[in-house]
């Protein structure tokens, strides 16, 4: 189970204005191709103002979040924290796509990956690089 990362927004006013984000849930399927993987994990924002999810970057390769929107998948450029809420990133939905990969993850290792939010700043997470028929008991 990978830990929770907690990072608490910069900013002025009360503690519960700004936001206050943790990282759960991490995973990567190990891929089948060569060249691209799917990423899973869920950020929680438990402070009182939303942040915004601007760009992803890992050293494996380039990453960009999808959403899945009537059995179609496109990238999103820009996505929303909201306050007092979560964003999920899970089999079947919303997700991050690893594409030119410089090396295929094999499973057991973890992968390196930097979450850049318009307010937080970057956010660094180990992705544990799971079976390809891993499926959280979370259900993501």
């Amino acid at each position: 189970m990978t830990g929770a990362l907690v990072l608490a927004g910069c900013g002025s006013g009360s503690g519960d204005s700004q936001a206050e984000l943790s990282i759960s849930g991490a995973y990567i399927p190990q891929p089948v191709s060569d060249s691209m993987a799917a990423g899973f994990l869920t950020i929680t924002n438990k402070g009182g103002s939303k942040d915004e999810l601007t760009s992803i970057t890992s050293d494996i390769g380039e990453v960009t979040a999808h959403e899945t929107v009537d059995s179609s998948m496109r990238e999103v450029k820009e996505v929303d924290v909201p306050a007092h809420g979560q964003l999920v990133f899970k089999s079947g939905g919303s997700h991050l796509m690893f594409e030119k990969l410089k090396r295929k993850p094999e499973e057991g290792e973890k992968v390196t990956v930097k979450l850049h939010f318009a307010e937080s700043g970057t956010v660094t997470v180990e992705m544990p690089v799971k079976s390809a028929t891993y499926h959280p008991t979370t259900g993501h």
